[in-house]
């Protein structure tokens, strides 16, 4: 009787302990089936680029391949032309100091970097306001985009260090697609005012 009491038992034993362990496996595979690797895509980091064409004196902010939005600029004058080629975005500041040799301008009404500047991997060179608003949309700075204030504020808001500017010195097929057809040529821009002929190199 008790061999057969003891046999029961183990028996019992055996049963809870196969019992447990298919309970065990179903909870853990359904475990891992709320845990499964999420393999849809990952959401693709946003596309941007600027472009700017100095023949059209505008600058395209570009999204995933689309024109998000367009903005008049002033660009580099004959004598100090803007740099053509493709460049990165390597800081941002703003209401930024202006300094030039013999001269510092803080930031201000007549700051001719306005309130904020997107400085290019072209060194010196970068994407800026200006204290002199009627130089945009003619070739009148010393080689940096200028753009109207609120323009500028805007197109910051936008962009990131690391973005791509590409700085466009002659017409092609895609400027065209952006901006339109080029202007006839263009004759030289009317003398600088004595005020802008005297403002620091920007």
């Amino acid at each position: 009787m008790t061999k057969r009491r003891n046999r029961l038992q183990i028996g019992e034993k055996q049963a809870i302990k196969l019992v447990a362990s298919m309970l065990f496996l179903a909870l853990s595979g359904r475990n891992l089936r709320g845990q499964s690797v999420d393999t849809s895509p990952a959401p693709e980091r946003q596309q941007r680029k600027v472009v700017v064409s100095v023949i059209h004196r505008k600058l395209a902010l570009v999204e995933n391949g689309r024109v998000k939005k367009v903005y008049p600029v002033a660009v580099g004058a004959a004598g100090s032309p803007s740099p053509s080629g493709t460049f990165e975005i390597k800081n941002r500041l703003v209401q930024p100091t202006y300094y030039h040799p013999g001269k510092v301008i803080p930031a201000g009404a007549e700051n001719p970097l306005g309130t904020r500047w997107i400085g290019l991997s072209a060194k010196g060179y970068g994407i800026h306001g200006t204290n002199v608003e009627s130089s945009i949309g003619k070739a009148a700075s010393h080689g940096c985009i200028r753009m109207h204030r609120q323009d500028l504020e805007e197109l910051f808001a936008d962009l990131q260090v690391g973005d791509e500017v590409e700085i466009h010195a002659s017409v092609d097929p895609e400027l065209d697609s952006i901006f339109g057809e080029a202007p006839a040529e263009r004759e030289t821009d009317r003398v600088l005012t004595a005020s802008m002929a005297q403002e620091p190199a920007q």
